[in-house]
């Protein structure tokens, strides 16, 4: 079998004026290994955003929103390209907390049991302020179930319950409340796993019939996959976010669409780091569906993939 030697590999030829949509081009034709999957994966990710008929879901784990990718994640959602997000418990912890205080620069090689006598979290090379996540966090959200009892609310569905949370904050730098604003439900599968969910449990214990149903989430995602023509989903690093996302779509026939972000390894046989031609075997993602799992530090490749979509 002749090799297929019909596209040559390319230098850049970058301007100083190249846009981001430029220079992605540019590594389509360059090559340069991973280069050339962001290529595709931003390529993929134009095409599910254009089709009118696809359901398109955005999972992410919660450690981007303590960097500056929670401003992509947001505008993915303002701007309306995503339909469905898919998360951890603390993402909703990061994005309230970020509208109460900042959060800090630092270092991955910081003195941790220093940080802990200063009352300052590391989460990687973010500092996170207790006064900011801890006990703010907690007064805001103790207010906020207090006065959804008083309203007369009493069960609510996951999704339900993070719209009205959106909806309260009034704050445009929050991915909860453009969510609210955009009409886009918020899943979190394991609403428990983080200080959303512990103040949530702590409240419930004083108002037992406070309570959040995470059937009519499952409905929800039911709904949508069955309802669509076609779907398809950006993911972001692996965990429950993932799984949930393509356990739904396989009752669909698999998404249309995928692009998966990792850092993981495959050989440890973990979820997190299966690519998406796993998910094939499954049934989670089509045999024939545009998909490419672009292996590489997200809070690099976030950024560069949203660039490139804004500019066109």
């Amino acid at each position: 079998m002749e090799p297929p030697l019909d596209r040559e590999v390319q230098d850049y030829a970058l301007e100083a004026s190249a846009s981001c949509r430029e220079l992605v081009d540019q590594m389509a034709r360059a090559g340069g290994f991973t280069a050339v999957k962001l290529a595709r994966a931003r390529d993929i990710l134009r095409a599910m955003i254009e089709d009118k008929e696809c359901t398109t879901f955005l999972s992410f784990p919660a450690a981007l929103m303590a960097t500056g990718c929670r401003g992509v994640l947001r505008d993915l959602v303002r701007r309306k390209m995503v339909d469905v997000v898919v998360t951890t418990c603390g993402t909703l912890d990061h994005d309230l907390a970020r509208t109460r205080g900042a959060y800090y620069h630092g270092a991955f090689s910081m003195d941790d049991a220093a940080l802990h006598d200063a009352g300052v979290f590391r989460l990687g090379n973010v500092l996170v302020p207790s006064k900011t996540y801890g006990t703010g966090l907690e007064r805001t959200l103790r207010a906020f179930f207090q006065a959804l009892w008083e309203k007369g609310e009493r069960k609510l569905s996951g999704w339900k319950l993070l719209e009205l949370a959106g909806d309260r904050l009034g704050d445009e730098s929050s991915l909860l409340y453009w969510c609210a604003r955009r009409g886009i439900p918020v899943i979190v599968p394991a609403l428990t796993d983080g200080a959303f969910g512990y103040h949530l449990w702590s409240f419930g214990q004083e108002h037992p019939e406070f309570v959040v149903d995470p059937m009519q989430d499952e409905t929800l995602l039911s709904d949508r996959v069955f309802q669509s023509k076609r779907t398809g989903a950006l993911i972001i690093g692996g965990g429950v976010s993932k799984h949930h996302v393509l356990w739904w779509n396989q009752f669909g026939d698999g998404l249309d669409y995928a692009v998966y972000l990792t850092t993981a390894v495959e050989h440890d046989g973990s979820l997190s780091g299966a690519r998406l031609r796993e998910a094939v075997s499954w049934g989670k993602v089509g045999v024939d569906a545009k998909r490419v799992t672009v292996e590489g530090d997200a809070s690099l490749l976030l950024p560069l993939l949203h660039a490139s979509l804004a500019e066109g």
